[in-house]
Parts: structure tokens; sequence; C-alpha cells
């Protein structure tokens, strides 16, 4: 039986049909004979119980410059209307994003939200990973300079800095073992963000690579290595990084192993984690994982048919 899909997202205009994760899900929901409507989350409205939104039935294909068409918007009502809405637009994390996901817990008992809201809310990246604190390196989240200097002592050398709510590597900081810039990144940040501030020692495995892990309902999908581009240390792809095929080592099977459960109990369907050098969990991409078409390039897999499945399966479709 086929599906209404409601994905909650950016602008269709701009986004790379060669790599964006949200596209290709679209993609293989109608080649499934599901419908699809597009609307932005700033179009929510919830009064007296019903929650809509002013969406568009859309048509996408892989063409460049001419990748969807869509037809008129229209009130929709996510309860009544809709099976499964995909949330997946871009962070930043904020309260807007964060009153998007109360809203979207209203659904529950009529509507699949995918991720759960809720979870979602409750497991930031750089947060929910604290969890699994023994599977990451040290990490301090402070904003007192007094704070990262005590922890810069017990960990001398370089460190690396970042907003506890960015996303793509924007913003993350290498600071020098020396800590000459410190004082003037930690005033940068204070004024930038409200949140305190990430901080790790810099591991020399980056260069290794930092591995992208996909993990639908709890398992292990599959994953690639991002290894960053000349005169970065950040790996992530859209900040310069390129991918090449990988296999998990033991370690990383233990991390997928410890986060599988967890992750399917909340209702955490698509989820990319990362893993520094093959040993070093640095973060859990809950709210719009990507990465998903470059593991399917080196893999030969079908990513995005394999969410579906665990979709349907949530739905009693399977």
């Amino acid at each position: 039986m086929s599906l209404r899909v409601a994905v909650q997202m950016d602008p269709l205009e701009g986004i790379n049909i060669n790599g964006d994760s949200s596209f290709a899900l679209m993609l293989a929901a109608q080649a499934r004979g599901h419908s699809v409507y597009h609307y932005d989350v700033k179009s929510l409205a919830y009064e007296s119980g019903r929650l809509s939104a002013w969406a568009a039935p859309v048509t996408v294909r892989r063409a460049e410059g001419a990748h969807f068409t869509m037809d008129a918007h229209r009130s929709i009502d996510l309860a009544q209307d809709i099976d499964v809405v995909l949330m997946r637009q871009d962070p930043p994390f904020d309260l807007g994003y964060i009153t998007a996901t109360h809203l979207l817990e209203r659904l529950e008992g009529h509507t699949l939200v995918v991720n759960d809201p809720a979870s979602v809310r409750n497991a930031p990246e750089k947060v929910y990973v604290l969890d699994f604190a023994h599977f990451m390196p040290p990490t301090l989240i402070a904003r007192r300079i007094e704070d990262v200097r005590a922890f810069h002592a017990r960990y001398p050398g370089d460190l690396v800095m970042k907003p506890l709510h960015g996303n793509g590597g924007k913003a993350v900081v290498r600071i020098p073992a020396d800590g000459s810039n410190l004082g003037a990144l930690i005033e940068l940040f204070d004024n930038a963000w409200v949140e305190p501030h990430m901080f790790q020692p810099f591991l020399p495995e980056i260069s290794e690579g930092d591995k992208r892990i996909v993990l639908i309902d709890g398992e292990v999908a599959g994953a690639i290595n991002r290894r960053p581009g000349a005169g970065e240390f950040r790996s992530n792809l859209a900040a310069g990084g390129y991918a090449e095929a990988t296999t998990l080592n033991a370690r990383e099977e233990e991390i997928c192993a410890a986060l599988g459960p967890a992750l399917k109990e909340r209702g955490l369907i698509f989820v990319g984690i990362d893993v520094i050098g093959g040993k070093w969990l640095t973060e859990i991409n809950v709210t719009s994982p990507t990465g998903i078409l470059a593991i399917d390039r080196f893999n030969g897999t079908d990513t995005p048919a394999l969410i579906w499945d665990a979709i349907e399966r949530r739905l009693g479709r399977a």
C-alpha cells in the first residue's frame, strides 16, 4: 500500500542532487509508489489540536537543473492527510528547531515522524554522545576560560574547539599547544553562542580519517571514511574533505553494538555516527544525517531503500 509522505526540509532549488540524502529518500519513496509533499518548517501551524503545514505535492527526478516539479501549495493536516513526516531541515539546532519537535510530537499515534521528534530534541549530536563517554576522547563542555585552561593543562598539546550545536564542521577550530589564541576564540564563541562550547584534544588520528557510519533502526547499513582535504584538519565533506571506501574494525563494531539498541528504542531510524582513527566516537547525528549516497557509490548498496524498509516495518506495511 502506498504511503503519503511529507518532507520537512530546506528549499529544493538549492540542493545538490548528487549528494543530498533527503533528495535520495524522496526518489526512493516515489519508486515505491508513495506520494510526496514538500514543506518548509516555518509553515507549521497548530490550532485546536490540529497540526498543519503549507505544503505542495512534488515530483523529483535525477535531472540536474530540472530535478523537481511542484504543484500548488495547500494546507495539509499532518495527522489526517499524511502517514510519514521526514524531519530533514538542516540545523542550526536552535529554538526554532526545538519548537518544531514539540509541534511534531503532537502527531504521535497518528503519523510516524522520522526521526522521532522528542528523541531528536533530547539527543543533539554533541550532547547525546555523552551517554557513551567511554568511547569518546577526553571532552570538556564549558564556557569559563578558567575551566578550559585547566582542561588544557591536563591534556597539553593542541585542542579542538567546536560550537556545541554546530554542523558540517562549521566553526571547528584548532588551538595550538601554547594556547595563544584561546582567549580571543572564547571571546568570539561567547559572542556568537549563548550555550557552552566543546573542547577535545586534537587527535592526530584524524589523518587516518573520520568514519561516517550509518545505522538504520539500530543496525549498521554502511560506512565511508572521510579524510581532510589539503590545508585542512576537518574531514567533513562540506569542509573540503573527501570520501573513500572502508570497512569497520572490531572497536567500531563494538561502538555500533552498544549504540544500536538505544537508537532503535528512541525511534532514531536514520542515524550517522562519526568515529575518528578507528576508535574515538565524536558525534551521533540524528537531526538530518547525510552521507548515504557516498556510501552507496562505494559499496553498491541502496541505503534509501533500507531506510524505507525500516519505515514500512514500523508502520506494519512491510
